[in-house]
């Protein structure tokens, strides 16, 4: 799985504090499945809640925000053109420690294809990239 990195790095590129105290971002991957089909290739695909923890954060919470929201247009473009998809895939915690000072838990829900190939009698296992229009085969998802 190729997202928890990407938005990990997108994170801490972008908001300073993530930047100065990496382990003040956690990643989980929770309620994770796998399903198997022959199309478009064979292969599967993951589906996932990717649950990132932000701790002890005293910044503007909305840069989080602003960075999420960044991100997944990259890297879960057909949830965000599918309007059922789109209202469940970006959740949010918050816990307010003090004023100033709160942990923030983020749920996405992201999907990732691999795609197997072979030739020559040798398998390749590969992740498919992003599609820029939701694919029919993929509709259904967290559903």
């Amino acid at each position: 799985m190729n997202k928890p990195d990407s938005l990990r790095q997108a994170l801490s590129q972008g908001i300073e504090y993530l930047g100065h105290n990496p382990d003040a971002l956690q990643l989980y991957v929770d309620k994770g499945s796998v399903v198997s089909s022959d199309f478009p290739a064979n292969g599967w695909e993951y589906r996932y809640t990717l649950n990132a923890v932000i701790t002890d954060f005293a910044g503007d919470q909305n840069l989080v925000t602003a960075v999420v929201c960044n991100w997944l247009p990259t890297h879960q473009p057909d949830a965000l053109n599918n309007p059922e998809l789109r209202e469940k895939i970006f959740r949010f915690e918050v816990d307010i420690i003090r004023n100033d000072l709160v942990d923030i838990a983020i749920y996405l829900m992201l999907t990732e294809r691999v795609i197997v190939t072979e030739s020559g009698g040798i398998a390749t296992v590969a992740a498919a990239t992003e599609p820029d229009e939701p694919e029919i085969w993929l509709d259904h998802r967290h559903g």
